[in-house]
């Protein structure tokens, strides 16, 4: 099963090239808002299962929107990959690595074209993206998945110059240019993934790969790390935690290598799916 978002609408799959609207579907009995989605994964799963109606739709991964188009939150958690901290010139953190909040207006789907801010130090950075199920507070490591709805894939896209000038960094405003929150093409049920604690990841520029890594390198697990924000946040259905990226990004490139009008920017990971866009 795949949660989608088609043409502004709730959007189910059982694989990865046909589903239906799901309120049209159901005859109405989930809403058709996509984001009312995330705290029914478990009902949706058993409706789908049980239902026999035919006329699913083709449908291209290019053709969808983003399958979260308006979180309450987006948490995301830096240097959490200690090659990453050693290129970005920091120790591995030993407890919880570097939160920052990035702002909703930020996200578009998995496909298209992203406008490229002045300046010309704009960076790329894959990631699994975990996205919330159930009111998440003070929850314990072996119980966070029963509290995600699925993954799903995103690039954190960075301003590196506005991100690390000025008395102290913005990392919020720097990430979260329009398009800089990608997410895609689908949200995968954490069941529907061999092992989400494995999951390999990545991202290449212009056909040339630049970012190769998988979850298990984690310093802080997808568990773990929900689990430690859910002791000071109440996390709610639908919003989205970036769970850190791996090494590979522009600025640890000697000499730094940013994103230019024209390029591609490809990012996939594995049992979930790829994105793919142009810069402009």
């Amino acid at each position: 099963m795949r949660l989608a978002s088609r043409r502004g609408r709730a959007f189910v799959l059982r694989d990865e090239s046909a589903g239906w609207d799901l309120r049209s579907a159901s005859g109405g009995r989930f809403p058709a808002d996509p984001m009312a989605m995330y705290a029914r994964v478990a009902e949706i799963r058993e409706w789908l299962a049980a239902y026999s109606g035919t006329g699913a739709e083709t449908v291209r991964p290019e053709e969808l929107d983003a399958p979260v188009p308006k979180p309450g939150a987006i948490v995301a958690i830096g240097l959490n990959y200690a090659e990453h901290a050693a290129e970005a010139g920091f120790e591995a953190p030993t407890e919880l690595p570097p939160v920052f909040a990035k702002f909703p207006s930020s996200i578009t789907g998995a496909y298209g074209e992203i406008v490229l801010p002045e300046g010309g130090t704009t960076d790329w950075e894959v990631e699994v993206v975990a996205v919330v199920g159930a009111p998440m507070h003070d929850v314990a490591p072996e119980d966070v998945f029963d509290h995600l709805a699925g993954l799903t894939i995103g690039q954190d896209i960075s301003e590196r110059t506005r991100q690390l000038s000025g008395p102290a960094p913005q990392f919020g405003l720097a990430k979260s240019h329009p398009g800089f929150s990608p997410i895609g093409p689908w949200v995968v049920p954490l069941d529907e993934l061999d092992d989400p604690n494995d999951l390999r990841l990545g991202c290449s520029v212009g056909g040339e790969v630049v970012q190769e890594g998988t979850t298990a390198k984690l310093l802080f697990s997808i568990p773990r790390a929900l689990s430690e924000l859910s002791k000071i946040l109440t996390l709610q259905p639908g919003d989205l935690v970036f769970t850190g990226t791996p090494d590979g990004v522009g600025m640890g490139m000697n000499p730094p290598r940013y994103l230019a009008s024209g390029e591609v920017l490809e990012t996939w990971v594995e049992g979930i799916g790829r994105m793919r866009h142009v810069f402009r």
